[in-house]
């Protein structure tokens, strides 16, 4: 990352444009967006005549309002296409906008956490994602940046504590940190493309997607744990119609559920249907092993095993996941916040 957004080069921008459209093209076959080629990029013309910009510099700006955040997001948590470079491309791309949406700044919101998960080393510490340490790392890409945190900011260290704070994923959810900070982001306006303010938000998302990874695993875990007990005891079906399953669902088909959905939360946070039905039949699971006398806190030593492995993981940045957003949910189920988490 060498290329600063404040100092852009109009002599970089064909090679931008020609980095970026391959990433376009393909996340519009995943979502099978209409895309209409572009003619100049698909030539693969070098150097481009000033025509040949002006004609890439409007096919992009037609493309970026058909791709929705949520569909940016999901795809690039998927695809194996994106690199280092290709991500500050993406990023610098919605930065340099003379006149950025609301849709922009969610996109840019999310590029940032990315591009700094991709960069930081594998074991870094909460303690050391400092605010200095991810404008160091994201710096290049977005200018010098100025560490004196403004007031207005402020609040996020408390986002920070609460969600640390949080036992299970009803509870982060139940908090209302997500929603706080979604409408400091919105308070802030344009001061939002403040280097510092970037960074801030960026830290926030990166470190509430790593207590997101650890909560979630650790429902999950409970879950089937106790779903595993619950079968010891002779039970084989469940009364799962407050979780939006049936009456009677059988336990071997939750647990294949659960075990699907260790592979659909590759995303960052969200309060999207799927999510929802994971708090509620960890709800389901607890009434049940209560009736039989025992609890989760009880019945499943398994799962607290498993969701410190999974935490210490998390931590050490080891986890696969970069973001979570519930990637099977539409559009309108999904609320969420910066992205973090991951």
């Amino acid at each position: 990352m060498t290329r600063n957004a404040n100092a852009y080069d109009p002599t970089g921008e064909w090679y931008s444009v020609r980095l970026l459209y391959p990433l376009y093209t393909a996340l519009g076959r995943e979502f099978v967006i209409d895309l209409t080629a572009c003619s100049d990029l698909e030539g693969g013309a070098d150097p481009a005549s000033q025509k040949s910009i002006e004609t890439v510099r409007k096919w992009f700006q037609d493309i970026d309002q058909r791709i929705q955040v949520y569909q940016l997001r999901q795809f690039l948590q998927m695809t194996s296409l994106t690199s280092e470079e290709g991500l500050a491309t993406w990023l610098q791309h919605h930065l340099r906008k003379p006149k950025r949406t609301d849709s922009d700044r969610d996109k840019i919101d999310f590029l940032l956490v990315q591009l700094f998960a991709h960069c930081a080393p594998p074991r870094l510490e909460d303690s050391d994602v400092t605010l200095a340490y991810v404008g160091q790392i994201l710096g290049p890409v977005i200018g010098n940046v100025e560490m004196t945190l403004p007031e207005s900011l402020k609040p996020l260290e408390q986002f920070t504590e609460s969600s640390n704070s949080c036992q299970s994923l009803n509870e982060l959810l139940s908090s209302g940190t997500l929603e706080q900070e979604r409408k400091l982001k919105a308070s802030v306006r344009e001061k939002y493309f403040e280097p510092i303010a970037m960074v801030a938000f960026a830290r926030f998302n990166f470190l509430l997607r790593r207590v997101f990874f650890r909560l979630m695993h650790q429902d999950l875990n409970a879950i089937l744990d106790g779903l595993r007990d619950l079968e010891l005891q002779g039970v084989s079906t469940l009364d799962c119609r407050s979780a939006q399953f049936a009456g009677d669902e059988q336990i071997g088909r939750l647990r294949m559920i659960c075990q699907s959905w260790k592979v659909m939360f590759h995303a960052e946070y969200s309060s999207g249907q799927p999510l929802k039905m994971l708090v509620d039949l960890r709800k389901v699971v607890e009434a049940a092993l209560g009736h039989s006398g025992k609890s989760t806190e009880q019945a499943t030593p398994g799962a607290k095993a498993m969701a410190a492995a999974a935490g210490a993981q998390s931590a050490a940045g080891h986890s696969p996941v970069a973001e979570f957003k519930v990637v099977s949910a539409p559009p309108d189920a999904d609320v969420e916040s910066p992205d973090n988490p991951v």
